[in-house]
């Protein structure tokens, strides 16, 4: 099997305004990637940038996607570790952008044994829970879609914090004492805070039941995050700071945090994703299936992934939920509330909506 030529489509898709501790986005910045072959079968692939976190915005992704393109054409689609290889010897990081050529090439291994990607992963169907994130707002307009949520029937909800500490309490309190205790909370502070305004919001959300922290400081402070895991009354996840599966290593045995997120937009695809959770399920060390603002494409793709990764026991895949205002995807995951299925289509068995497509801006590399 031969790449033949390669699509590349400016995929945005309008969302409400969403706010995290480092900044606001106005709408998803995916790029859609289909590679072709010789035999007939075709993968997709998406990613989402998010410019403040991982440093790729959607137009620096089409500028490499077309370059990684140049690269795949005329070579074996099967053999993935050695076109991930190709990408990684053409470029170190751009892992956003990395992600959807991997997640392309699975999804043609798949299919071509014919396959749903779970399956061709060696995994099987169990029932998947997602929380739905909060993004940073007033703590009254916080606690009010928090009850909006639970009367949906959410039963985790994600709570954005890292603009103020001492805000950050009240928000935690007052959403707290809106849903009751038995709701499941998760903060994520987005790299927000000090050392010491870490230390001091972890001691005082600690009594309203928290179960754990996402990335409480910026990643140059990971030097310090065995002193804060250690003195932290509040479990802490890694997110920005595990990138790769050495990442996931040098946390884990620097006793750094409890728990891990991998996201494909770090990790450049499922290949090292699968890496990170062998480290992981080593030690372990719980992980979290996460994402940026991906469509149900990218979403799809990793819920077959979770599928066939017992160690990831955490699901934050609510994207698409995220005042996405259209849903520019046929098949691919569903959602019955917050529990998420998947059907048996061959690879991750989601692709764009061809009306949509024509919108897109496009470019064929041959």
């Amino acid at each position: 099997m031969k790449i033949t030529h390669i699509e590349i489509y400016r995929f945005s898709i309008p969302i409400e305004p969403f706010v995290i501790a480092t900044g606001t986005m106005y709408f998803a910045q995916n790029v859609l990637i289909r590679i072709y072959t010789d035999t007939g079968i075709h993968g997709v692939g998406e990613c989402s940038a998010f410019p403040m976190i991982v440093g790729e915005t959607q137009e620096t992704c089409i500028a490499m996607a077309k370059d990684f393109a140049k690269i795949l054409i005329g070579k074996d689609p099967l053999d993935i570790p050695e076109r991930m290889n190709d990408l990684l010897g053409h470029a170190a990081h751009n892992s956003t952008i990395k992600s959807a050529f991997d997640i392309a090439l699975f999804d043609i291994a798949a299919k071509n044994e014919k396959l749903p990607l779970y399956r061709y992963l060696g995994g099987q169907k169990r029932s998947i829970e997602t929380d739905i994130t909060i993004g940073i707002d007033t703590p009254d307009h916080m606690a009010a879609t928090a009850i909006k949520f639970k009367s949906n029937g959410c039963n985790l909800i994600k709570i954005k914090l890292g603009k103020d500490a001492h805000e950050d309490v009240e928000r935690v309190r007052r959403i707290r004492e809106a849903v009751g205790p038995e709701m499941i909370l998760r903060l994520d502070a987005n790299q927000g805070w000090s050392f010491d305004e870490a230390l001091f919001a972890l001691g005082a959300i600690a009594p309203y039941d928290i179960q754990f922290c996402e990335q409480p400081m910026r990643t140059w402070y990971d030097d310090r995050l065995p002193e804060l895991c250690a003195n932290s009354p509040v479990k802490i996840m890694a997110d920005e700071s595990c990138y790769n599966h050495h990442d996931a290593r040098k946390l884990i045995n620097s006793n750094s945090c409890e728990y891990l997120n991998i996201k494909f937009s770090k990790s450049g695809g499922i290949l090292e994703a699968q890496k990170i959770h062998e480290v992981a399920l080593q030690t372990g060390t719980k992980c979290m299936m996460g994402g940026m603002l991906e469509s149900r494409i990218a979403l799809s793709a990793s819920m077959h992934f979770a599928l066939a990764s017992p160690n990831v026991t955490f699901f934050d895949m609510d994207s698409c939920l995220l005042g996405h205002l259209i849903d520019p995807v046929i098949g691919g995951i569903s959602y019955n509330g917050y529990i998420i299925d998947i059907s048996d289509e061959p690879g991750i068995g989601a692709d764009a909506d061809p009306e949509f497509l024509e919108t897109c801006e496009k470019w064929v590399i041959n």
